[in-house]
């Protein structure tokens, strides 16, 4: 039960930097979603150290491990699209297919470098 209760604190944590990413979008008309820029808020208050990693730290493994199901209603959605399985679809499907490749290689050379660099310190 502790731990339920963490992961609520944590991810209202959280969202108070996603409100104050509307904020600042209210107050400068930036070119970035609110959203993201209350990501890049956390992200440079965790670099800085006013925000501890422990703070953050359960709820963002538990998003992670359920990021799966925030794709699922896109997925389902697919099956209405009939000409996307047709050959002028099959173009729209290789670029997908190529940017996941990227994205996940990108990933990957960036967490392996990250780790390399863990490891030498």
């Amino acid at each position: 039960m502790k731990k339920v209760w963490m992961i609520s604190l944590q991810f209202v944590f959280i969202h108070l930097f996603l409100l104050c990413g509307y904020g600042i979008k209210q107050i400068i008309a930036l070119p970035l979603p609110a959203p993201m820029i209350g990501l890049v808020l956390l992200f440079i208050c965790l670099l800085i150290g006013i925000v501890k990693l422990e703070w953050v730290e359960n709820v963002g493994n538990w998003l992670l491990a359920e990021l799966l199901l925030f794709f699922i209603p896109s997925a389902v959605g697919i099956i209405n699209y009939q000409d996307i399985f047709s050959l002028m679809g099959l173009e729209s499907i290789f670029l997908i297919g190529l940017s996941t490749f990227i994205v996940i290689a990108t990933t990957a050379l960036t967490a392996e470098f990250i780790d390399k660099k863990k490891g030498s310190v």
